[in-house]
């Protein structure tokens, strides 16, 4: 099976400490709104997830969300979330570190679109 959304070691390392003051994490792929369209990361519980949105996957624990409008431009594209110097101007956690995430993308093989994760819309579905 292909992920549809993996996660650097650095990337990784920052979702270490901001678990560490903060509690369990999700990220939402954000749609436009304040940094343009960035990983966010919240408290887990704090973003509303409702229908509309998509349950891409786990990144070191966290469950991983993009709207479904996102999904459409993405679902051909396997992203890593990676991380960066510099602050954005969004709501998410890593901010006042002086850090962003952001994605790295590649378009997926014909081959592997036949061997993609399952997503799920609204409420995550666990596997375990």
């Amino acid at each position: 099976m292909i992920s549809r959304v993996n996660i650097t070691q650095e990337a990784k390392n920052v979702i270490d400490t901001l678990r560490a003051e903060n509690g369990e994490l999700m990220f939402h792929q954000s749609g436009g709104c304040c940094d343009g369209s960035s990983p966010m990361c919240f408290p887990k519980g704090e973003l509303m997830i409702n229908e509309t949105d998509i349950w891409l996957g786990k990144i070191h624990d966290c469950d991983f969300y993009m709207s479904s409008d996102q999904f459409e431009y993405w679902k051909h594209t396997q992203i890593t979330i990676d991380i960066t110097k510099g602050r954005g101007s969004s709501f998410s956690l890593e901010i006042p570190l002086g850090l962003r995430f952001i994605i790295k993308s590649r378009i997926y093989t014909e081959d592997e679109m036949t061997q993609l994760s399952p997503i799920h819309k609204g409420e995550v579905i666990y596997d375990d």
